[in-house]
């Protein structure tokens, strides 16, 4: 007969529990996922709203277009990332946090865990919800369309799932750098305007490295068309997947030989 684990032993689910907790009961949380929201769907109303067939935006794909508040949205969301890690160090919470999960890497999972859930669990229903909204704008023009239209629930589902990863690579550089300004200057800097500055390099090869960089994934993924020079979803999906791996996984080498 196997013998009963004591009543305060450390499990996966009381890690997990506990970040939970603090990332609810700190208000920024709070503040920065109702921005990341209100963005979403106030820029998606105001697209909607102000689109005319003949102003020129006709090629641009209609999720694109409804979603085009996901960028700044994107940018509060990783801001949250980088508070659930670096937050700690900021606030010396991390001492008291390693202290009780002594074993360390568990806590990182944790907080990457619960980020990642919370995060698409609103990131996939806001944007389902900005673009009926802006389709109620658009219904009488050439951007019209359905959640049953090719590509189109696949798009948002995409959107979701960019924001998601690119705030998880914001959370992995709070951890490494465990500064929340040097976090957010290198998310800024190295996720958001390096790929810009080396695109305009006249070199076909950059082309094709940028292409799969993370802000240039994210948008492909949130395409229901296919956008020109941009990678497939399928390759766009497994790019994001691989940066948030490794932005996470350095921050966890790190944490195991480095002290508090």
């Amino acid at each position: 007969m196997t013998t009963p684990a004591p009543a305060h032993a450390l499990t996966t689910t009381r890690v997990l529990r506990s970040e939970w907790h603090k990332l609810w009961t700190v208000r920024s949380t709070w503040i920065t996922v109702l921005t990341a929201a209100a963005l979403l769907l106030g820029v998606g109303i105001l697209m909607g709203a102000t689109y005319t067939s003949d102003g020129g935006d006709s090629d641009v794909d209609t999720v694109v277009l409804a979603l085009y508040g996901s960028q700044l949205g994107g940018i509060a969301l990783a801001v949250l990332g980088i508070l659930v890690t670096a937050g700690e160090y900021a606030t010396g919470m991390i001492r008291a946090t390693l202290t009780a999960v002594p074993r360390r890497l568990p806590v990182l999972w944790a907080k990457a865990a619960v980020y990642t859930t919370v995060v698409f669990a609103v990131s996939f229903p806001t944007a389902l919800l900005t673009f009926l909204t802006a389709q109620f704008f658009l219904s009488d023009t050439d951007q019209a369309a359905s959640l049953t239209d090719d590509g189109v629930l696949a798009a948002i589902a995409g959107n979701a799932a960019g924001v998601t990863l690119l705030g998880l690579i914001a959370l992995g550089l709070g951890a490494g750098l465990r500064s929340v300004p040097g976090a957010i200057g290198a998310f800024v800097g190295g996720v958001l305007i390096v790929p810009e500055i080396l695109g305009m390099l006249p070199y076909e090869a950059m082309d094709t490295a940028v292409r799969y960089f993370p802000t240039q994934a994210a948008g492909a993924l949130g395409s229901a068309t296919p956008l020109p020079g941009a990678a497939s979803p399928g390759a766009a999906l497994l790019a994001l997947l691989l940066w948030a791996a490794v932005a996470v996984a350095v921050p966890a080498l790190l944490l195991k030989h480095r002290d508090v």
